[in-house]
């Protein structure tokens, strides 16, 4: 029982990034998101399948929300959230909501852009629900 419960705390704790530009980007999308009234519940849950950035609670709505940091907005961060990319999330979104049972607590997928140029303030673009769940 013991070996069993430290891999499941393996699989699914977070892990320090190497990308600082990622990092910083999600640190400023955590703080747009909470200045907007949401409820940060994780950072980085990571499951086999796939990681979410952020899960976030906007009123009772479960919020998984993608984040994309890009020095450059050509392509556009939110162009990078692709068909594979939101088919890893939903997975992803599928095995952290098999924690609540039945009835699941309404949920939906959003984007936030953040384009951070060298040395100038960065840009936020949310996009909420931003896709639909591919299961």
């Amino acid at each position: 029982m013991v070996k069993w419960l430290e891999k499941f705390r393996t699989v699914f704790r977070s892990t320090p990034k190497t990308d600082v530009l990622g990092e910083r980007g999600e640190n400023v999308a955590a703080k747009h998101l909470r200045n907007q009234g949401y409820t940060i519940l994780e950072r980085n849950f990571r499951t086999p399948v796939g990681e979410i950035d952020i899960i976030a609670r906007d009123g009772k709505t479960l919020v998984f929300v993608e984040v994309k940091t890009r020095a450059y907005d050509d392509p556009t961060p939110e162009e990078q959230v692709n068909n594979t990319k939101q088919h890893q999330n939903t997975k992803a979104a599928k095995m952290y909501l098999s924690r609540f049972g039945q009835p699941q607590p309404p949920a939906r997928f959003d984007v936030v852009a953040v384009v951070w140029p060298t040395g100038q303030p960065p840009i936020i673009r949310h996009t909420s629900d931003a896709f639909e769940a591919t299961f």
